[in-house]
């Protein structure tokens, strides 16, 4: 079990800067496209726009200059800020030393009902608003098949921590 937390523990820091990460290029690209910041520039005739590194003229966000493309772009980059801080948690959950807690069965929970709920509605409203390929729909099945083992997962947890408490009940 000890090598499972190591594990655990090194994935909960990957996932987790990849959270924040995320996260970080999330407000930057708003910031950069909302208020139209130096960091944005429209390219190509103004078809299509380059977010620039902080502080450079060096592009490493590049993308069609439409408010659905954009939007849908913005809102990738929140879900999956999203996807990876839940994600940390349920790693977290596996690093503590007492695995059958009601935290780790939230954590559990809640990944799960995101997994299944938030790449529907994002496919959704994508839809509404740009043209959505067929890769985005097979990246969709594959949450909803992430999201189905977590809830395997959250019920095993569930009755462990139903035998735990009854474990504790008995001594």
């Amino acid at each position: 079990m000890k090598s499972v937390r190591i594990v655990s523990k090194v994935l909960f820091y990957l996932t987790r800067t990849l959270a924040i990460s995320y996260m970080l290029v999330f407000v930057y690209a708003f910031i950069s496209s909302s208020i139209n910041t130096q960091a944005f520039r429209l390219v190509e005739n103004g078809s299509r726009f380059e977010i620039s590194y902080p502080f450079t003229d060096t592009p490493f966000l590049l993308g069609y200059n439409n408010m659905g493309y954009i939007n849908t772009m913005l809102m990738v980059f929140g879900l999956y800020a999203l996807f990876f801080y839940l994600l940390s948690n349920v790693f977290l959950t596996f690093s503590q030393a007492k695995l059958f807690t009601q935290k780790g069965l939230r954590h559990l929970k809640q990944f799960y009902i995101s997994n299944f709920t938030l790449p529907l509605l994002a496919l959704l409203i994508a839809s509404i608003i740009s043209e959505v390929e067929g890769a985005a729909e097979a990246l969709v099945a594959l949450h909803i098949l992430l999201g189905v083992f977590a809830y395997f997962i959250a019920a095993i947890f569930q009755q462990g921590l139903k035998l735990q408490h009854e474990q504790d009940l008995f001594i």
